[in-house]
């Protein structure tokens, strides 16, 4: 099985999501974000993190109706690189509540199926080695 390069999920639960397993047996490291400690900022608002520096992949699953995570997701927005797939896992309505936020992000709505989870990787995969053979 191939290694891939890290994908990170950056959710609100304190628990391991099921994504990481299931995509951990793809041959994707994961990196789960949990945020930072309570009362103190994510550190990808004001400098860069060292958990976006290493990421092939964002699931961005925070909360939306949250100001500071649209502050976040605008941060991915702008550091990712055009060629790092993001998806971000929204609640009814907020696909069209932050609509131009959500511009040229992939938007999931509700839990992650497997199917888009194994497309995720899959697309991570061909961006990794498109990015190799270059």
């Amino acid at each position: 099985m191939t290694d891939y390069g890290c994908l990170i999920l950056d959710v609100t639960s304190v628990e391991e999501p099921p994504d990481k397993e299931f995509l951990e047996r793809l041959g994707h490291p994961v990196l789960v974000c949990h945020g930072p400690d309570w009362g103190r900022a994510c550190p990808i608002i004001k400098q860069r993190c060292p958990k976006v520096e290493s990421a092939h992949g964002v699931i961005f699953q925070l909360d939306l109706d949250r100001p500071q995570h649209r502050v976040i997701l605008k941060r991915y927005q702008e550091i990712l690189a055009d060629d790092i797939p993001t998806v971000a896992v929204v609640e009814p309505g907020q696909e069209e509540r932050y609509a131009n936020l959500l511009g040229g992000i992939r938007v999931w709505s509700g839990e992650p199926s497997i199917a888009e989870l194994d497309g995720f990787a899959a697309e991570v995969e061909t961006a990794d080695e498109l990015r190799s053979a270059s």
